[in-house]
């Protein structure tokens, strides 16, 4: 008896937990509501069938509870029954299966005129690719990737140059106009998904897939790896912008094309050491740094990631949240840099600085710290030499009080907060794995010793 009550718990508080629950489907932001209804069909068969059997189970229990005196009826077969859950779980089976082939027809049938976006996966980012006033995008091989070609795109292909390449985790689509999203990784499995959409479909090596929609809605998107792709896995997040048509023209026409992008010319040392002038004060003359001005060393640091910062600092990403009073006063100097020219000016004069290693000033458990580490090396690397590809900066030989002020910045959401931050707002979940300041400085410790 007992148990045929909690039967009756679990069914009751499965239908109130259900019709009260505060979780719910995201706003649909796409023309796939069809989905939804496919989605809502599943719940009712399948939540018929868990009402069904649990109220049977617990009314078998009830009736056929344990009497003295009486005796089970044996009967082998009842046709009239069999019949019944035969029919029943055809018509379910189907009622589920079918919506699913009309939406699956629907999927693959891609109109036409769709707006084709190639979206681009790797551990741990997204990028995209759009073709340009051709119409075509170019041939791309995995093996042609490179720092200066991060799309792998044929340079010898004419319907690649004038291929618009944005290296960044937002992708900017139209209003109300289909949109093919070609998908390619450069390593493992992903997935794209944005639920507001509700259509996702992996990245496979070594082959292209696709989804298409047509969005409903204007606004931020937020695009999540579904598939587990690796230890930051869920960290890999990007943004779908749908913009008004005229919105959208003029951010395509703002980007750059993979002919512009690979005819950029290198940053010049020389005009660089002129501009430097205004960071010296604080950076030192051979950006070794200034513990008093409360500014690290920046000479070893790569120039992909002193440009990155830079433009961070420029666009608002970084230095505006109340707490950051350093990079707040860093906001007012990079404004000197007046555009990309001299910043890669600027980058160019610090690559000649002598890589130095900094006084330690930061002690901790060696051992507990190699620990913590061990989460670090997969972008960071074992050495501590960093990997541009996984966009983690070299920390080995740099300075360690601001390594452990940064950490501490990320898991207060100091920095990373901003919505366009996306590499810092995966650091600021990676960093919630150090739990208090010694684990801070354990780690950092460790990382002196690389």
């Amino acid at each position: 008896m007992p148990f045929a009550v909690v039967l009756i718990l679990l069914v009751v508080g499965s239908i109130l937990f259900h019709i009260l629950s505060p979780w719910t489907f995201t706003e649909l932001a796409s023309n796939w509501a069809m989905v939804d209804f496919t989605v809502d069909i599943t719940l009712w068969v399948t939540g018929v069938v868990f009402v069904a059997v649990n109220l049977f189970m617990a009314y078998c229990v009830i009736k056929f509870r344990h009497k003295k005196g009486a005796r089970s009826t044996y009967e082998p077969e009842n046709k009239k029954l069999e019949t019944w859950l035969t029919g029943l779980t055809a018509v379910g089976v189907a009622a589920m299966l079918t919506p699913g082939l009309v939406v699956w027809d629907q999927f693959v049938s891609v109109p036409e005129e769709a707006h084709v976006v190639e979206a681009v996966g790797q551990q741990w980012h997204w990028t995209f690719r759009y073709p340009g006033k051709d119409g075509k995008l170019g041939e791309v091989d995995n093996e042609r990737i490179s720092s200066q070609n991060p799309f792998g795109i044929d340079p010898e292909d004419p319907n690649g140059q004038d291929d618009i390449v944005v290296y960044s985790p937002e992708a900017h689509i139209p209003l109300d106009r289909p949109v093919k999203f070609l998908l390619r990784s450069k390593d493992v499995l992903h997935d794209f998904a944005v639920a507001q959409f509700r259509v996702k479909m992996d990245l496979v090596p070594g082959m292209d897939t696709f989804l298409w929609l047509t969005p409903t809605k204007a606004g931020r998107f937020e695009i999540l790896c579904e598939e587990l792709c690796g230890i930051g896995h869920h960290t890999m997040r990007g943004a779908v912008i749908v913009d008004e048509q005229q919105d959208f023209d003029n951010w395509l026409a703002r980007q750059s094309t993979f002919s512009e992008h690979m005819a950029t010319p290198e940053g010049n040392a020389a005009i660089g050491a002129a501009q430097y002038g205004i960071c010296a004060a604080c950076h030192g003359q051979q950006g070794e740094g200034i513990v008093a001005m409360n500014a690290p060393k920046i000479a070893g640091m790569p120039d992909w990631y002193l440009k990155r910062q830079i433009k961070n600092y420029k666009r608002g990403l970084r230095g505006v949240h109340a707490d950051d009073k350093f990079g707040q006063q860093m906001v007012g100097m990079v404004a000197t840099l007046v555009d990309d020219t001299a910043i890669d000016n600027v980058t160019a004069h610090i690559a000649t600085f002598p890589d130095k290693p900094p006084e330690t000033t930061i002690d901790g458990d060696l051992a507990h710290g190699k620990k913590l580490y061990a989460v670090c090396a997969y972008c960071h690397g074992g050495d501590g030499m960093g990997n541009e590809a996984l966009n983690a900066p070299r920390i080995a030989g740099m300075s360690d009080w601001y390594i452990a002020r940064q950490l501490s910045n990320f898991k207060e959401g100091v920095r990373g907060a901003h919505p366009g931050d996306y590499y810092g707002f995966q650091m600021g979940l990676m960093g919630q794995s150090l739990h208090d300041e010694q684990a801070v400085n354990n780690i950092v410790a460790y990382i002196n010793t690389l």
